[in-house]
C-alpha cells in the first residue's frame, strides 16, 4: 500500500513546475525522496541552487498537492541544500 501512496504522492506533486524553467519538479529531480509511513509522507526536496528564491514557494506547493492526496493525513517537507534550510523547513512544518 505505502508504494502505490508513494507514487500517488509522485504522481500529484508532479504538476507542480519549477517557476523558472517550466518542467516539474518531479522531472527536474528537485523531489529528491518520497517516503510514507502509515498515512504520514515525507518529502525531501532539494533546489538546483542553493540560493534558490522559489524554494519555499515550491515546498509549499508540493505540501499542499499531497494533503490533498487520499490516504494521507500529514506531510513533512524537508529542504536540503539551501542556505536557508532551516528556516524554510521550520516555517513550511509548522
Amino acid at each position: 500500500m505505502s508504494e502505490e501512496l508513494v507514487d500517488s504522492i509522485r504522481d500529484a506533486v508532479s504538476v507542480i513546475n519549477d517557476p523558472h524553467m517550466g518542467v516539474s519538479i518531479v522531472d527536474m529531480g528537485i523531489v529528491q525522496n518520497i517516503s510514507v509511513e502509515g498515512d504520514e509522507a515525507t518529502i525531501v526536496i532539494k533546489p538546483t541552487n542553493p540560493g534558490c528564491m522559489s524554494v519555499t514557494r515550491i515546498a509549499a506547493d508540493a505540501k499542499t498537492q499531497a494533503e490533498k492526496v487520499e490516504g494521507v493525513s500529514k506531510v513533512t517537507i524537508i529542504v536540503e541544500g539551501h542556505v536557508m534550510a532551516d528556516s524554510i523547513n521550520e516555517m513550511i512544518n509548522r
